[in-house]
């Protein structure tokens, strides 16, 4: 798939203000309950982001698997910011137990296929791989048979799905999976490049990952720490789209903490606008992600 520099595609800002991995250690303005964490997408819908990009904690701060924390936060948003996407990260993350950290199983994951209200979209982690945060490291499990089951149930749904790929061999995955019958094409793919275990953060590896895609889709990169900007710029730059939160990135620059979420969204809407591309309104998202207009959805239609 060539870049395409002079993209007159307008940009799906996606902000993950929460993530599976850090808390309130590595940023005390990170959200962590269901209220805080509406908020943040409150205020990243008014300042330009479109998607919503979900993970949840507990009580205590822990990652969770709930699926009432997940309803919770996925109604708020529904309610407080009319027609943003609400997409759910199939990882979930990672959390301390009494016996050191660990993953969530598959069965917590596949779960998430019964959250009430529905999200619009549920990620696919595109392939197994060892993952490995600080001194944690466990193996990863997406096999393409549990992916498969996976994404028929969000067929059968009507959930549609971004492919998260850490590798070259997660994007033959995911066509070997279409080849199958289980995607219609375009895709939506998200590079994430950086994440130990997975592609290094270098531009070199981008551009292979992009010819590896089929031409139409539509992608983003995920990347963190200090090469999310310089990542995520590119990507605006290439004719891809933007992502950007907490998740990703604490920091505003180096030696300095964000102040929250929507000073990061702020950054981003002033990157695109700078490089000449043009946000994308929730309506024209939808349609770029080849979803049910919001105002159908409101009405039932």
């Amino acid at each position: 798939m060539k870049p395409n520099l002079y993209s007159e595609e307008k940009v799906v800002l996606t902000l993950a203000p929460t993530g599976g991995l850090h808390g309130k250690e590595a940023n005390s303005a990170l959200p962590e309950q269901p209220e805080d964490i509406v908020d943040a997408f409150e205020r990243g819908y008014k300042a330009g982001a479109t998607v919503a990009h979900i993970h949840v904690r507990d009580k205590q701060g822990r990652t969770s698997a709930d699926l009432s924390i997940y309803s919770e936060v996925i109604a708020g948003v529904n309610e407080r910011c009319p027609g943003m996407i609400t997409q759910v990260g199939n990882g979930i993350g990672i959390r301390r137990e009494d016996d050191g950290w660990s993953g969530f199983t598959q069965e917590q994951r596949m779960a998430l296929l019964d959250i009430t209200p529905a999200p619009d979209m549920l990620t696919v982690n595109a392939g197994t791989f060892h993952f490995q945060h600080k001194n944690v490291e466990f193996l990863f499990d997406n096999s393409k048979s549990w992916n498969a089951e996976f994404v028929t149930g969000c067929r059968e749904r009507g959930i549609v799905n971004e492919l998260e790929v850490y590798d070259i061999s997660h994007i033959v995955n995911m066509l070997q999976l279409r080849d199958a019958g289980l995607f219609d094409e375009p895709m939506h793919f998200s590079f994430v490049l950086g994440i130990n275990g997975g592609i290094p953060a270098d531009p070199r590896y981008l551009l292979t990952m992009l010819d590896a895609i089929p031409e139409g889709s539509s992608w983003q990169i995920v990347s963190i720490g200090r090469s999310q900007v310089p990542l995520t710029t590119m990507a605006v730059a290439m004719g891809g789209n933007m992502r950007t939160g907490f998740e990703d990135t604490v920091y505003y620059r180096r030696g300095e903490l964000a102040k929250d979420n929507e000073q990061l969204v702020q950054r981003a809407v002033r990157i695109i606008h700078e490089l000449g591309r043009e946000l994308a309104t929730v309506e024209e998202a939808r349609r770029l992600h080849h979803m049910k207009p919001y105002a159908e959805i409101k009405t039932g239609t």
